[in-house]
């Protein structure tokens, strides 16, 4: 397992003959800060997350999880350090970083008294999507998360289950490079939360995504690395196996690192 720095490059002999090239969005963190007042909730972070990589943001409540994604999608500004998507600095130019992004979260932001297609259009609408781009865009999104048989329902007659592939759907309209999925399994039935790893886990390779969650057994089945934040800080970062290895997991989310002459 990497001590906190900005870990190995995934190995890019993985994509084996026969599979399409890694693709999506390169996240590059150096030194990132934020100070609200006398606290401090992210201190001098660096990561990189590769494109077409499945990542994992890790740590207790108040750990920093939530301050990074505002960080990363341009609606806090860093004290010190910075954050670039695919090269573009979240603060120096936040359309076009927020255009490269979607988002998902646990309680499904929409819109319950419209219908699905109706919302789907509204949502691609705002992404500035127009005409038959529009029309390809959402008709793509209700057949890729199965919401075709639910297209003219009520958002809010719909299951949580159904509403958080709404939910994904409006995320994938513009094919951002990185998805972010905040706890995106939360309050689901176990059939739900199964539904949703497939839909995320058939990212691989073709979008990056940064997966913040409290579940360690989610992020075993869904990512490749893991970081782990306690108090701002970083205290872990690697191979989610070796990150979250049984025995270990408990201790760095108390803050304890792992060094490398531990059994």
């Amino acid at each position: 397992m990497s001590t906190p720095e900005t870990g190995p490059t995934p190995d890019s002999s993985s994509n084996s003959a026969g599979r399409e090239p890694l693709s999506g969005a390169h996240v590059v963190v150096r030194g990132l800060a934020r100070q609200f007042g006398d606290h401090h909730a992210l201190k001098g972070i660096d990561l990189e997350i590769q494109p077409g990589e499945s990542f994992g943001l890790l740590g207790a409540n108040g750990a920093g999880k939530t301050t990074f994604i505002r960080l990363v999608t341009g609606f806090l500004v860093p004290s010190a350090g910075e954050v670039t998507v695919d090269a573009i600095s979240p603060t120096d130019n936040p359309r076009a970083a927020q255009a490269r992004i979607g988002f998902v979260s646990e309680s499904a932001r929409l819109y319950p008294e419209l219908r699905v297609r109706g919302y789907l259009k509204f949502a691609a609408g705002i992404r500035g999507l127009s005409g038959t781009s529009l029309t390809r865009a959402v008709d793509d999104a209700l057949g890729r998360f199965d919401l075709s048989d639910v297209r003219t329902r009520r958002i809010g007659n719909l299951s949580k289950g159904f509403q958080q592939r709404v939910s994904l759907a409006q995320a994938f309209l513009h094919q951002p490079g990185l998805l972010i999925a905040d706890e995106p399994t939360g309050g689901l039935d176990p059939l739900q939360r199964s539904d949703v790893h497939a839909q995320l886990k058939s990212l691989r390779g073709q979008h990056t995504l940064l997966l913040c969650t409290h579940d360690l057994d989610e992020a075993r089945a869904l990512t490749d690395r893991t970081a782990i934040l306690y108090q701002g800080q970083l205290v872990a970062l690697g191979p989610t196996e070796e990150v979250l290895a049984d025995g270990q997991s408990l201790d760095l989310f108390r803050g304890h690192p792992q060094t490398d002459d531990q059994p």
